[in-house]
């Protein structure tokens, strides 16, 4: 049975709220290589050979450990992208570029930050970002074992 969409309950709520993320070990290394020495590692999976970034502990594939840890480049390709034009708390202001990346010799791609765009014009910059899909990462020069320790800026094609 379906009901009228008149019918269905909109229930407001708020999630607002401190907490602390425990890393673990994967992780922790991960965040602290981009911290300490400004590199981007991923983890070789032993059975599929896929280079994943962020590193993990386990393959989303094969569902094995993972193994070596291996630096990739800060050169790669957009995979998907979207300009926010709306305001998101925790987020820089409005208009910006996230971005799925995948870096030179990963196999995964990686979401972050794209800098360096006019967004005066939305179309027009998304029409860039498909025409020039190269991006490099610039790290921050104050970092703390974030994510966004680092950011994309796009190569010009």
């Amino acid at each position: 049975m379906n009901m009228p969409a008149e019918d269905l309950l909109r229930l407001p709520g708020s999630w607002n709220f401190d907490y602390t993320y425990f890393a673990g070990e994967t992780a922790s290394r991960f965040f602290a290589e981009l911290r300490d020495n400004k590199r981007i590692l991923g983890r070789r999976c032993p059975s599929c050979q896929r280079l994943v970034i962020p590193a993990r502990s386990y393959c989303d594939a094969c569902y094995v450990e993972m193994g070596d840890w291996e630096p990739v480049g800060e050169t790669g390709t957009i995979e998907a992208f979207t300009i926010l034009t709306r305001a998101f708390p925790g987020l820089p202001e409005p208009p910006l570029v996230i971005a799925f990346v995948t870096l030179d010799g990963a196999d995964s791609a990686v979401l972050n930050f794209v800098e360096g765009v006019d967004l005066d014009d939305q179309d027009a910059a998304g029409a860039y970002l498909f025409d020039n899909d190269r991006v490099r990462v610039v790290f921050s020069e104050k970092r703390e074992g974030r994510i966004t320790d680092f950011h994309f800026e796009s190569i010009l094609g």
